[in-house]
């Protein structure tokens, strides 16, 4: 299911905490710094924070800028983003800020929280996610059910890990503040555990007064069925080099790219590459990749079209060279129409063969727009 495209936003120090140990909150951002975070809040659906931070923090998470109000509702959109927070007990103070200012306010929980939480009397709606605390489903709430398109989230730290561990983080907003913490007790950004494997790939890097914004995307793919944040960047860049491919009336224009495990691009390609009139995408992406290379069997194949399982120009389809290469995963995002071969489904013969497959409809509109002269 399409989720919104989640921000995380934080500061920390040159030690990496969030905060220390004394009873004022640690201001680590610039007035400048500030003003960009009011920036960027009004340019969100929804922000969300855990409920520990609202303990914590008393954080009133309002778009301040006047005139930035003023924009969104000449946009049609309210004048605050909704307000979000996560609970696993329902443990909420119902005289904190949070409730009292802004906008709309949703809270998710467990059943267990959300029983406790509709005790408490707070002005949001309560949103059990299940037994247990579900990022998934509450993604897929927040997009389909209030229309949240954009997500920016501001803690805390467990947040923020549990995000980025479970490949759900499609952006990092991290500003780097000219100071140390040095407590041990102090809260810091990151805890331990198992991350996604590869390096982040920095967007930005920008100096605003004394501290330091960085902007990070991830781009490790997923793991089997599971989409992962970096699926999504992937799959896009394979719909923009379908529109690269040259306009034929017998086939159609499909952009590929195949991604090693750690997020290493291997190789690229989009159909009818280099001149050769039936070359297809898939083709022309594993074409460039030593066979032998053993990053392959982890590699995610992303192709803007499912692989195709028959073609009259060459003796080997798609779906079967993906076979061949030993790949093990694929990222589409249009299954073929019969508009050349009746019910190709190269999705159903890759998984049959155990490759896991996962489509990601909500960028068949980009993968169809190159295509757009053969589905009139």
């Amino acid at each position: 299911m399409p989720y919104p495209h989640v921000l995380l936003s934080a500061a920390v120090s040159l030690d990496g905490y969030l905060d220390d140990t004394g009873p004022d909150r640690l201001l680590l951002s610039s007035p400048a710094d500030f003003d960009r975070v009011d920036e960027v809040r009004a340019s969100v659906d929804a922000i969300l924070v855990g409920a520990g931070t609202i303990r914590a923090d008393n954080p009133r998470l309002l778009v301040n800028d006047p005139g930035r109000r003023a924009a969104r509702v000449a946009a049609g959109r309210p004048e605050y983003p909704l307000k979000v927070t996560v609970t696993a007990t329902g443990d909420l103070d119902p005289d904190a800020k949070f409730w009292h200012t802004g906008g709309e306010k949703v809270v998710y929980t467990t059943e267990t929280g959300a029983r406790r939480a509709a005790g408490l009397g707070v002005a949001a709606d309560v949103v059990a996610l299940g037994p247990d605390l579900d990022w998934r489903r509450l993604l897929e709430h927040l997009h389909d059910v209030r229309g949240v398109r954009r997500l920016m989230v501001e803690g805390g730290g467990t947040i923020h890990t549990q995000l980025l561990r479970q490949g759900l983080a499609d952006e990092l907003q991290l500003v780097l503040a000219p100071l140390f913490v040095g407590d041990p007790k102090a809260p810091r950004l990151f805890g331990p555990g198992g991350y996604q494997a590869g390096r982040l790939r920095l967007l930005e890097s920008r100096r605003i007064e004394d501290v330091v914004l960085m902007r990070y995307e991830p781009t490790a793919p997923g793991e089997g069925a599971s989409a992962a944040a970096a699926d999504r960047h992937w799959l896009r860049l394979a719909c923009e080099l379908a529109a690269e491919c040259p306009l034929s009336r017998t086939a159609f224009s499909v952009g590929a790219v195949v991604v090693a495990a750690d997020g290493t691009e291997l190789a690229r390609g989009h159909s009818r590459e280099a001149g050769d009139p039936v070359a297809h995408a898939e083709e022309a992406a594993l074409a460039k990749i030593d066979p032998a290379d053993p990053r392959l069997p982890a590699a995610t194949v992303y192709t803007s079209l499912e692989p195709c399982t028959r073609r009259a120009s060459r003796p080997h389809p798609c779906a079967e060279l993906i076979l061949r290469a030993g790949v093990r995963r694929v990222v589409t995002a249009w299954r073929e129409p019969d508009t050349f071969v009746a019910a190709a489904d190269g999705t159903g013969m890759l998984r049959g063969a155990g490759v896991a497959v996962v489509v990601l409809p909500e960028y068949e509109e980009a993968a169809k727009a190159p295509n757009a002269h053969l589905l009139a």
